[in-house]
């Protein structure tokens, strides 16, 4: 087998481990001790206030105080090339939504038994264990949309990936501007709601890394890209061979 084709074969073969272990969650036992407990909510209105993101104005409704600590299982950035909603409603408060288990879902490894993934404004939940759909694993999870004008939180909060664990606090709000035809969005605050409308809404204040990911199978898929284009580039420079 030439270079070239073992360059390949290689890049593909630690690209695709790299996928496959990136979206390995982790075990009950490696759980921190605050993600084994439901969020926190304190029902108080505050008072509106202004929010400048992407050179758009928010107005900021506040309707609680919000703790939340979870397991991120799927995420979505609102900076991903093929996310068009946030650019048609010039929406740039929302830069991530994650979605989180804790609670009884985190505690009993329900989560385990779950398959996740996340669209522009939803988590979807897929799972073959019926045993995993009982009432209090499902409302042990949510979307939530999170919300942030200060650059150096929005870039901690984009660097979150699939197994880490994290605390966030904030206030669940409503937010809206008046550009172009206008965008307002507001948010649940009950745990127990699903479909439109049910997910929470957070303007975020402090973020908290609770316990990180692993980052090798993030190693192994640059290490894989680059083995990747290293095998391209030897295979589009190596001579043409003489056929007999």
């Amino acid at each position: 087998m030439s270079p070239a084709r073992i360059l390949l074969s290689c890049g593909v073969v630690a690209l695709a481990a790299g996928i496959w272990f990136g979206k390995r969650l982790p075990e009950v036992a490696q759980l921190a001790h605050g993600v084994l407990s439901d969020p926190v909510q304190l029902d108080r209105p505050s008072p509106v206030f202004a929010s400048r993101a992407g050179g758009v104005d928010y107005r900021v409704a506040p309707v609680a105080d919000y703790d939340i600590a979870g397991v991120v299982v799927s995420r979505h950035d609102s900076d991903a090339w093929y996310d068009w909603i946030h650019d048609a409603f010039n929406d740039h408060l929302n830069v991530v939504d994650l979605c989180l288990v804790w609670g009884a879902n985190a505690a009993d490894g329900a989560y385990r038994k779950m398959r996740f993934s996340s669209g522009q404004f939803v988590c979807y939940v897929e799972t073959n264990d019926p045993g995993a759909l009982q009432p209090a694993y499902l409302r042990a999870l949510s979307n939530n949309h999170l919300l942030t004008s200060d650059p150096a939180l929005a870039r901690r909060l984009r660097a979150l990936r699939v197994g880490d664990q994290v605390r966030l606090r904030g206030q669940l709000a409503a937010y809206s501007h008046t550009v172009g035809g206008g965008f307002q969005r507001g948010t649940s605050t009950v745990r127990e709601d699903t479909g439109n409308g049910a997910c929470e809404t957070l303007y975020v204040h402090e973020l908290t890394l609770l316990r990180a990911a692993p980052h090798w199978p993030r190693g192994l898929r640059w290490a894989g890209a680059a083995l990747l284009a290293l095998g391209l580039l030897m295979w589009w420079r190596a001579p043409p061979r003489a056929r007999s």
